[in-house]
């Protein structure tokens, strides 16, 4: 299993909106080839930061979907969003155990 894990902290007061967004995105990512799960995580000590975890079958099908389809999955950012300069990441991982 390959797991993608995106790292971002909001900048202007905004991280309940993007919050709220991913409870309520449309799910374009489910059909992807490849996709298993998703989990948005807001660490306690830092509520502005989040961390998207994607889990797919293989590498390649994340890189296809990130290749194709990962612009349009992201039409539900709110308006005005600014992300604190540098805090942006993205960490892949291969997981050990259930």
């Amino acid at each position: 299993m390959f797991v993608a894990v995106s790292i971002f902290e909001v900048a202007n007061g905004m991280a309940e909106e993007v919050k709220k967004a991913f409870v309520s995105r449309p799910h374009l990512v489910d059909a992807a080839a490849g996709f298993l799960e998703m989990k948005v995580l807001s660490p306690q000590e830092n509520l502005n930061e989040i961390w998207v975890t994607t889990f797919w079958n293989e590498e390649s099908n994340y890189q296809d979907w990130y290749k194709n389809h990962m612009k349009e999955s992201h039409q539900g950012i709110p308006k005005g969003l600014k992300l604190v300069p540098e805090s942006t990441k993205v960490r892949f991982f291969q997981q050990v155990t259930n």
